[in-house]
Protein backbone atom coordinates (compact mmCIF):
# COMPACT_ATOMS: atom_id res chain seq x y z
CA UNK A 1 0.00 0.00 0.00
CA UNK A 2 2.52 2.57 1.09
CA UNK A 3 4.19 1.80 -2.56
CA UNK A 4 1.08 3.24 -4.29
CA UNK A 5 1.84 6.90 -6.21
CA UNK A 6 -1.04 9.27 -5.99
CA UNK A 7 -4.11 8.42 -8.53
CA UNK A 8 -2.86 4.53 -8.69
CA UNK A 9 -5.69 1.50 -7.56
CA UNK A 10 -5.71 -1.69 -6.23
CA UNK A 11 -7.69 -4.04 -6.10
CA UNK A 12 -7.84 -6.20 -2.56
CA UNK A 13 -10.09 -9.24 -1.97
CA UNK A 14 -11.56 -9.69 1.31
CA UNK A 15 -12.71 -12.52 3.49
CA UNK A 16 -16.67 -11.00 4.89
CA UNK A 17 -16.67 -10.49 8.41
CA UNK A 18 -14.22 -8.68 10.61
CA UNK A 19 -11.80 -8.08 7.88
CA UNK A 20 -14.59 -6.68 5.45
CA UNK A 21 -15.15 -4.08 8.00
CA UNK A 22 -12.02 -3.11 9.99
CA UNK A 23 -9.67 -3.02 6.72
CA UNK A 24 -11.64 -0.21 4.65
CA UNK A 25 -12.27 1.69 7.73
CA UNK A 26 -8.21 1.74 8.47
CA UNK A 27 -7.77 2.77 4.80
CA UNK A 28 -10.32 5.32 4.63
CA UNK A 29 -8.20 6.64 7.70
CA UNK A 30 -4.94 6.62 6.53
CA UNK A 31 -6.80 8.84 3.38
CA UNK A 32 -7.44 6.19 0.76
CA UNK A 33 -10.33 6.06 -1.18
CA UNK A 34 -12.18 3.17 -0.49
CA UNK A 35 -14.84 1.65 -2.91
CA UNK A 36 -16.74 -1.08 -2.16
CA UNK A 37 -17.11 -3.48 -4.97
CA UNK A 38 -19.27 -6.23 -3.63
CA UNK A 39 -19.19 -10.36 -3.45
CA UNK A 40 -17.20 -12.06 -5.94
CA UNK A 41 -20.35 -14.56 -6.12
CA UNK A 42 -23.91 -13.53 -6.16
CA UNK A 43 -24.38 -16.60 -4.53
CA UNK A 44 -21.74 -16.14 -1.98
CA UNK A 45 -22.85 -12.92 -0.31
CA UNK A 46 -20.72 -14.05 3.09
CA UNK A 47 -17.59 -15.22 0.95
CA UNK A 48 -15.32 -13.40 -0.53
CA UNK A 49 -15.69 -9.94 -1.26
CA UNK A 50 -13.01 -7.23 -3.52
CA UNK A 51 -12.51 -3.56 -2.68
CA UNK A 52 -10.64 -1.33 -4.68
CA UNK A 53 -8.74 1.59 -3.45
CA UNK A 54 -6.57 4.30 -4.56
CA UNK A 55 -4.66 6.75 -3.13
Amino acid sequence: MEKLKPGETLEIRLNSGEPLHNVPRSLAEHGYTVEMRGPERIDQPEGIHRIRVTK
